[in-house]
């Protein structure tokens, strides 16, 4: 299980710089952070969940971490950014976690860098975050 806070350079914004989250609650199959700097009106939150259907063989779990930001525009609308992975695992049949662990690295690695760059980028300047961000293909 997670900490109840995440305060140790485990999250950050788009500078590098540390984002602190505090746990807020949690069930049998989620649980949720706030930013602990967060202004009420415009909360950020992490969310944790995972389902798990089927039995034997067609036993799948999936799970999802969710980052939902809030913010106010210069003309007072208020709008919801989220972004979140979900990862899909046939559990019922898998024999070790080598193939999960191999396409998360896949999905970490072109998110955030480039090429034959090594760097971690959380500027959204890597080649997967840039994708999504400025809508091309």
């Amino acid at each position: 299980m997670l900490s109840n806070t995440l305060v140790t350079n485990e999250i950050k914004d788009r500078s590098g710089a540390e984002v602190e989250f505090e746990r807020i609650s949690v069930n049998d199959e989620t649980t949720t952070f706030k930013q602990v700097a967060e202004d009420i009106a415009n909360p950020n939150r992490l969310a944790i969940k995972h389902q798990t259907n089927g039995t034997g063989p067609d036993r799948v779990r999936r799970s999802l971490v969710r980052f939902d930001k809030t913010i106010t525009t210069s003309v007072g609308k208020k709008a919801t950014v989220s972004a979140y992975c979900t990862v899909v695992i046939p559990v019922g049949v898998l024999e070790n976690t080598n193939a999960v662990k191999d396409a998360v690295a896949q999905l970490l690695s072109f998110m955030a860098t480039t090429g034959s760059g090594t760097a971690v980028l959380f500027d959204g300047s890597g080649n997967g975050a840039s994708v999504i961000i400025n809508e091309t293909l």
